[in-house]
C-alpha cells in the first residue's frame, strides 16, 4: 500500500486548519489504497494556530506538526516542510482552501501514470481581478527571462514524487524556487487545470514586500540573463559615452573659440553613467546574496517542536 505525505503550511490561520484537515481527510476516506500523513508546518503564527494544530494531533495520528523556532518565510518554511514527508510522494495544499482538496485524486491519478511532478495550473481565479494580472505579468517575465521552461499560473500546489524531493533535499540550498526546478532538473511532469477559489477565511500574510522577495529569489535561480542584460547595458552606454567624448573632443579643437562645452551635458552624462551604475550594481547584488545565502549553510528553518513525528 502507498503512503502519501500532505504538507499544509500555516501562519496565523486559525479559521482554516481544521476545514483543510477535513477536507484532505474527506479526500483520503475515499481511497482506501492509500495511506496518507498530514503535516502542517506553523511559521511561528500569533494566533490560536499552534492550539489548534496541537488539538488535532492529539486526536489524530496522522497529523504531524512542526512549529517553527520564528517566522522564516513563507517559501523556506513551506520547502523545508516539503522535504520532511515520508511518504512515496508529497502533495503541498495550502491551509486556506484556495486551492481545493478535491484536486487530490487527480494528482495521485497521473502521478500512477508515470509523471513524477504534477501541478495545479490556474486558469481562472476568484482572487482580486488587478492581482491576477500582476501574476500574470510577472510569470510573462519570468518565461522571457528563464533559461528553461519556465511554468506559468503555478504556486507549487501539486505532487511531488518522493525522487524528487530526495534530489532537492540533495541539492542543500537552504532557500530554494522548487517550481522553477521542475523544468531544471528534467523529472517528468504535468499539469491539470483548475480555478483557484476565493480564501474562506482571514487575510492573506503575504505582502508586496513578500512578493518581490519570492520574485527576486525566483529570478536569480532560474537565470543569469539579468547579469547578461547590465553587462552588455554596461558595454553600450561605455561606447556611447566614448563617442559623444571623441564628438566633443573634435568640435572644442576645430572651433575652439565658438564651440562652448557648458556644463549641462556634463551634469547629463554624470547622472545617466550613474543611474546605469547603481542598477547594475543592484543585480549584481541580488546574485551576491544569493550566493552568500548558500554558501553560508545557514538552515531553512529551526524548530522549536514536532509532533507525532515518532509515531
Amino acid at each position: 500500500m502507498k503512503h502519501i505525505s500532505v504538507m499544509t503550511p500555516c501562519y496565523n490561520e486559525e479559521g482554516n486548519i481544521r476545514n483543510i484537515y477535513n477536507a484532505v481527510k474527506e479526500q483520503f476516506d475515499k481511497m482506501p489504497q492509500y495511506t496518507y500523513e498530514h503535516i502542517f508546518i506553523d511559521n511561528y503564527s500569533t494566533d490560536n494556530s499552534r492550539k489548534i494544530l496541537r488539538e488535532l494531533a492529539a486526536e489524530d495520528s496522522n497529523v504531524k506538526v512542526i512549529l517553527n523556532a520564528r517566522n522564516f518565510g513563507p517559501n523556506r518554511s513551506g520547502s523545508y516542510g516539503m522535504l520532511q514527508g515520508t511518504g512515496d510522494a508529497l502533495i503541498c495544499i495550502v491551509c486556506d482552501l484556495q486551492d481545493p482538496p478535491e484536486m487530490i485524486p487527480s494528482f495521485l491519478q497521473k502521478w500512477e501514470e508515470g509523471y513524477k511532478v504534477v501541478l495545479g495550473q490556474k486558469t481562472k481565479s476568484k482572487e482580486n481581478p488587478l492581482m491576477f494580472q500582476v501574476r500574470k505579468l510577472y510569470y510573462k517575465i519570468m518565461e522571457k527571462l528563464s533559461e528553461t521552461e519556465h511554468l506559468t499560473n503555478v504556486t507549487g500546489y501539486g505532487l511531488f514524487d518522493k525522487e524528487v524531493l530526495d534530489m532537492i533535499k540533495w541539492m542543500d540550498d537552504p532557500d530554494p524556487y522548487i517550481r522553477g526546478l521542475v523544468t531544471q532538473l528534467g523529472y517528468k511532469w504535468c499539469l491539470v487545470e483548475y480555478t483557484q477559489q476565493e480564501r474562506t477565511s482571514g487575510k492573506s500574510s503575504y505582502n508586496f514586500n513578500r512578493y518581490f522577495d519570492f520574485a527576486i529569489t525566483g529570478l536569480t535561480h532560474v537565470s543569469k540573463k539579468p547579469l547578461r542584460i547590465v553587462t552588455l547595458a554596461g558595454l553600450i552606454m561605455s561606447a556611447i559615452s566614448f563617442a559623444i567624448a571623441i564628438i566633443y573632443l573634435v568640435f572644442k579643437l576645430v572651433h575652439w573659440y565658438e564651440f562652448d562645452m557648458g556644463t549641462a551635458p556634463i551634469l547629463i552624462g554624470v547622472f545617466l553613467l550613474g543611474s546605469v551604475q547603481l542598477a547594475c550594481l543592484g543585480v549584481i547584488g541580488e546574485y551576491i546574496g544569493a550566493i552568500l545565502t548558500k554558501v553560508t549553510k545557514r538552515p531553512m528553518v529551526v524548530e522549536e517542536e514536532r509532533i507525532n513525528f515518532d509515531k
